[in-house]
């Protein structure tokens, strides 16, 4: 069979128009190289690393794959321009930014002949993106684990709102584990998928062991969208947003929910296993996660069933 081409694997170079969310105590050189190597797109997650920490699971990584991987960098926190510096010094082929204006990098990653894919949340911010010279869009929707958009639009109605604004390729995420759910995107507008809750219950995720197992069991409405005033974030429910929730029922301020935030929780919650005091960063498509397996054969699953859902409705 010919290899399946489109706007989004040219553009990246790879086989499968799937991408792995570079996701904060998940996403480390591991996870990145074996989705890589599978015929995806491998992402780091640059927002929970030091930079002498990225640099070791960029060089790891390259060592682990001669495909396409990249890294995905928050615009919000520290050690930015240390980041971005080792990003051009290991001469990593692609960056996907978020939380931030992508005017602020692009420009000096692109001199450099990097891939630049901002992450956004309305077609607002899809069309300054454009505009500041990206290469694609990552439309996330109000599924999504983590870090979310305040206008709280979903996936079925961002994609097309991003695709009818945009003229360069659109990345679903938010709420997309199957290759029915990619079906559905592309028929939406999008040309590839952005998938990350499901990497994180794979044994390649750096993430404890104790989170993916809580994933697995996570039924619906077992997740909440809190700290709105701060930056929204869904959160797998426990003792910690029942604190937040609480807080918030009370009006509590700005101050008081970073106080309550303190420093650390997410590591304390994903990556070292304390599932009631940790921040459990994790999409609402985790009631549908039902086992944890390779990161190869969830991407190649996802593909198989798109390719059979297509088919399935008389697409090509």
């Amino acid at each position: 069979m010919a290899a399946f081409q489109n706007p989004v694997t040219r553009l990246f170079g790879i086989e499968y128009p799937i991408i792995q969310a570079g996701m904060i105590w998940a996403s480390g050189w591991r996870l990145a190289s074996a989705v890589s190597n599978a015929g995806g797109l491998g992402l780091l997650g640059a927002g929970s690393m030091y930079p002498n920490v990225l640099r070791e699971h960029i060089q790891k990584c390259k060592a682990a794959t001669s495909k396409p991987f990249g890294v995905n960098v928050p615009l919000l926190y520290p050690d930015l321009d240390q980041h971005i510096q080792i990003i051009l010094e290991e001469k990593v082929p692609v960056v996907f930014t978020s939380a931030g204006n992508p005017k602020t990098w692009t420009p000096l990653l692109k001199e450099n002949g990097v891939k630049v894919v901002h992450v956004v949340s309305s077609s607002k911010f899809a069309l300054k993106s454009q505009e500041a010279g990206v290469d694609a869009v990552v439309a996330e929707g109000f599924e999504a684990g983590g870090h979310n958009g305040r206008e709280e639009t979903t996936t079925m109605v961002l994609i097309p709102a991003v695709a009818d604004m945009v003229k360069i390729p659109v990345i679903a995420a938010g709420g997309i584990s199957s290759g029915r759910a990619m079906a559905a995107a592309f028929a939406l507008g999008a040309s590839g998928v952005q998938v990350g809750s499901r990497f994180v219950a794979t044994p390649e995720a750096s993430s404890h062991e104790a989170f993916k197992q809580a994933i697995v069991k996570a039924g619906e409405g077992d997740t909440m969208l809190s700290l709105k005033q701060l930056t929204p974030v869904r959160l797998l429910k426990n003792a910690f947003s029942d604190a937040v929730k609480k807080a918030e029922a009370e009006g509590a301020d700005v101050q008081s929910l970073k106080d309550l935030l303190g420093r650390g929780r997410a590591k304390k919650g994903m990556f070292e296993g304390q599932l009631e005091e940790g921040e459990l960063e994790i999409g609402q498509v985790s009631a549908l996660i039902h086992q944890i397996q390779p990161a190869a054969d969830v991407l190649h699953d996802i593909w198989n069933e798109f390719r059979a859902t297509c088919a399935r409705l008389g697409a090509h």
